[in-house]
């Protein structure tokens, strides 16, 4: 019988191509998204699961669809640029409620059935920005960071279980986010003090995203890492160039390393 994989965040970008993966790798997939709602279709060989993350009947209702299963992949993300100063804790609030709290309702919804059959895994999706951040996205970056912490609990209280935690922390991917991507209400206004330097760093992560890994690259490693016997709890998927900024968060005193992250985007 074929494994049983739920992948939430599946209308597009990373979460799309991990749906389409997963099925083509001969899992039962459901693919949950608020999009999946309406008549669009899911990703191929998969099966529509309507989704909210940031309410909780709907994914109690998208379990109820699928039923226990071996492999929870959550991919959900939303990403609000501007400046520290200038996001509203609104604004906050609605990625921290999808991106952080998301996962902790799917986690929370999968565990169960994962912790009383001794076996499953649980691939958290972070980013690089969720081990070091860069200026005007810092609700995205509080957002990963929460998950990275999250996830390493976890990894320590449900291991004894039988079940397996991944964070997975892409570099820059081609497509999808721009989507879910929307600058505060501030950022765009003409009288902000960090107007200059917002235009000067998003155009450079546009730049890196549309010259960034193609999605297949992170959907063949997220498969590899679950042949594993023991899968590793953090998978960085990554071009060297961006891996070495990881390295260098953790060897140059800090001081250093964010006037060097501050040169590159605030120009």
């Amino acid at each position: 019988m074929a494994k049983i994989a739920f992948v939430a965040g599946a209308s597009s970008g990373l979460g799309a191509e991990m749906a389409r993966a997963m099925a083509e790798a001969g899992y039962t997939t459901y693919a949950g998204a608020r999009s999946f709602a309406g008549d669009r279709p899911a990703p191929e060989g998969c099966i529509p699961v309507p989704l909210d993350v940031t309410d909780q009947a709907s994914v109690d209702a998208a379990f109820e669809k699928t039923g226990p299963v071996d492999v929870l992949i959550v991919c959900a993300a939303k990403i609000v640029q501007g400046a520290c100063e200038e996001v509203s804790l609104e604004e906050l609030r609605g990625v921290l409620e999808t991106n952080f709290l998301g996962t902790v309702r799917m986690v929370q919804a999968a565990l169960p059935a994962m912790r009383a059959r001794g076996r499953g895994s649980i691939l958290l999706f972070s980013s690089l920005n969720g081990l070091f951040a860069i200026p005007f996205t810092g609700p995205y970056i509080a957002s990963k960071h929460a998950i990275e912490g999250f996830g390493e609990a976890l990894w320590q209280e449900v291991r004894r279980f039988g079940v397996h935690v991944t964070l997975v922390e892409p570099g820059d991917c081609r497509g999808g986010s721009g989507a879910y991507r929307q600058p505060a209400a501030k950022a765009v206004s003409e009288a902000s003090p960090y107007k200059a330097a917002f235009g000067s760093a998003t155009a450079i992560i546009h730049r890196d995203e549309q010259n960034g890994m193609p999605p297949s690259r992170v959907s063949r490693a997220v498969l590899a890492a679950l042949r594993k016997k023991k899968p590793p709890l953090r998978l960085i998927i990554a071009p060297l160039n961006q891996k070495i900024g990881v390295w260098l968060h953790d060897l140059l005193p800090a001081r250093l390393f964010h006037r060097l992250i501050e040169s590159i985007y605030c120009r």
